[in-house]
């Protein structure tokens, strides 16, 4: 077996075990992929900003149709990072995954 497929294997895997899934808009079957919600602490001066930077990270063979602009849900807790976000922009890491720079939609 290729490494290439080995790799896909063991995505799967975590993906079915590990993933988190969500729904986006104009796509109808849900889209499995990890959540992140880090917090950020830029300071400005001396005042900690606690500014948080979503993410949604998804293999590049499931990112067909997601664009700039959609609408993403979460349905974790919104502690874990659910909720309802648009999709702000994305940036392929060069492991055959896409991260989804992701705006909370209040």
């Amino acid at each position: 077996m290729a490494f290439r497929d080995l790799v896909a294997d063991m995505d799967t895997a975590l993906l079915d075990e590990l993933g988190d899934e969500v729904q986006i808009e104009g796509i109808a079957e849900p889209v499995t992929g990890f959540m992140s919600v880090p917090w950020q602490q830029p300071k400005v001066g001396t005042i900690n900003t606690g500014l948080r930077q979503p993410v949604f990270s998804v293999r590049v063979s499931q990112a067909a149709g997601i664009k700039e602009g959609l609408y993403l849900v979460c349905d974790l807790a919104p502690a874990d990072g659910g909720g309802r976000y648009i999709i702000a922009r994305g940036d392929p890491d060069g492991t055959g995954w896409i991260n989804f720079a992701l705006r909370e939609v209040r």
